[in-house]
């Protein structure tokens, strides 16, 4: 028999396939389905995609903020970029320290300290003051060797084929 638990993890989604967004849009409709607030941060991205919309339906009990001007990665990213970004992280902390939301998800985070929009230490510090009842979210390519290390849980999506390969653009809806 499993012990239930209300204490909170601290997850990682990585890896260079597709899927960590998605992974974690469906955690954060169960645990809306559960009662539980969430707070859904997303970093790099400033983009009305579905998911915004989506989400929008749950308002009562989902929370979705971008800390982002649009996706930046083909390129090197701009003061702004880095300005947002750690703006959003201060903000993230006083939600997540709040004690109102249960879960809170930290979308493209990875990215964001693989870009050095601010640096990886200041997500392991928030990681330290993650209250114990609060499970905190991270995804993004590129995890931090060391955000990995003191995850309770990492799932790596690997890419093994995609059809982008073949030049199929973002599908609304699918990718985006």
């Amino acid at each position: 028999m499993m012990k239930r638990t209300n204490k909170g993890y601290v997850q990682v989604y990585t890896g260079d396939g597709k899927g960590k967004t998605t992974a974690t849009l469906g955690l954060a409709v169960r645990a809306a389905g559960a009662g539980l607030k969430v707070f859904f941060a997303q970093f790099v991205k400033g983009a009305e995609y579905s998911e915004i919309k989506a989400l929008q339906r749950y308002c009562d009990l989902i929370t979705l903020k971008q800390y982002g001007r649009g996706c930046f990665i083909r390129q090197e990213p701009a003061e702004e970029d880095r300005r947002l970004a750690l703006a959003g992280l201060e903000e993230v902390e006083k939600i997540m320290l709040s004690g109102e939301y249960r879960v809170i998800i930290l979308d493209e985070i990875n990215i964001a300290t693989h870009f050095s929009l601010f640096p990886v230490e200041r997500v392991l510090e928030l990681i330290a003051k993650k209250p114990a009842d609060v499970e905190l979210v991270l995804t993004g390519r590129s995890a931090d060797p060391r955000v990995i290390e003191v995850a309770d849980l990492v799932t790596e999506m690997r890419e093994i084929r995609h059809y982008y390969q073949q030049g199929v653009k973002a599908r609304e809806g699918i990718e985006k």
